[in-house]
């Protein structure tokens, strides 16, 4: 069994924008002080919610850089160092690890459409190259390539990789994963809609969406699950369900950062080509806010 990571909720953080588009840091130091306060147990940082793949090299480098200075070893900060270059990827997770970042999220490479083989070697270039634990991601639905379980199985063995985030939404295949490689890799889930079908067969925790704006039940429907209490966390998923899945009418983090928005918390703009909601998305997302009381 590898070291975990985190066991709970993860954030996948957004980055906060002005309104010229430029990276909000001031917000983004209040964003990381309320997801510690509430309880988070992991910041993910420079993901998909975070929209890592619209920033420059120095921004992105600034924004992993940034998030462990001010998360100060309280809880765990993952890099999300992914891209469908490996050697890009490489040189970044090496900066990452050099700027105190806890761990690795590892985006399958998007585009290229690699093979099984090109995937155990791309990933296996970027372990060997850091001393750090590696998260892979699997989300077929944004990149157009799925990682096997035999692939699972051979990247498993790597010291350095250690878990997956699994968001494909299959949970027969989170099964037959956890089955036969869940001595090698822990997994979280991906989506925030199944975190207690996800827990309940052995997940260790989500990585969150839901999260920037509720981290503390985001957390407690975790908590409840490790404790073998998922009646109680179906109850939690399913009275936040109308609202988890609206933060997905549009792509995601366009509805995250309006939620937030809505909230007054540090959030601005979507950078291009991502935009702003459709006015009547912006009602029914704002609506399933009003039902449990968040606006």
């Amino acid at each position: 069994m590898k070291n975990t990571i985190f066991t709970g909720a993860g954030v996948a953080i957004i980055t906060p924008m002005n309104a010229d588009g430029s990276i909000n840091y001031d917000g983004f130091a209040e964003n990381i002080e309320f997801q510690i306060a509430n309880g988070t147990d992991a910041i993910i940082v420079c993901g998909t919610t975070g929209e890592a793949s619209t920033m420059t090299d120095d921004e992105h480098i600034e924004c992993i850089r940034f998030a462990v200075e001010k998360t100060a070893g309280r809880i765990p900060v993952i890099a999300g160092t992914g891209s469908n270059d490996t050697k890009y990827a490489v040189e970044l997770s090496k900066i990452a690890q050099e700027k105190g970042a806890d761990g690795l999220l590892l985006v399958t490479p998007y585009y290229n459409k690699a093979s099984q083989k090109g995937l155990v070697a791309h990933f296996t270039a970027i372990a060997d190259a850091v001393d750090i634990p590696i998260i892979l991601y699997n989300i077929p639905g944004r990149t157009g390539v799925s990682i096997d379980m035999n692939t699972y199985k051979i990247l498993g063995q790597h010291k350095n990789i250690v878990a997956v985030k699994e968001a494909s939404g299959n949970i027969s295949y989170t099964s037959k994963l956890i089955a036969q490689c869940g001595d090698l890799l822990d997994v979280y889930s991906g989506n925030d809609d199944i975190i207690v079908p996800m827990m309940s067969i052995g997940a260790k925790g989500v990585i969150s969406v839901i999260s920037n704006i509720m981290p503390k039940e985001t957390h407690e429907i975790t908590q409840l699950c490790l404790a073998n209490n998922c009646e109680e966390a179906a109850k939690l998923q399913m009275k936040y369900l109308e609202l988890i899945n609206n933060l997905f009418i549009e792509v995601n983090p366009i509805p995250i950062k309006e939620a937030m928005n809505q909230m007054k918390m540090p959030s601005g703009p979507c950078r291009l080509p991502l935009c702003e909601m459709t006015d009547e998305h912006i009602e029914t997302l704002k609506n399933s806010m009003k039902k449990i009381g968040l606006i």
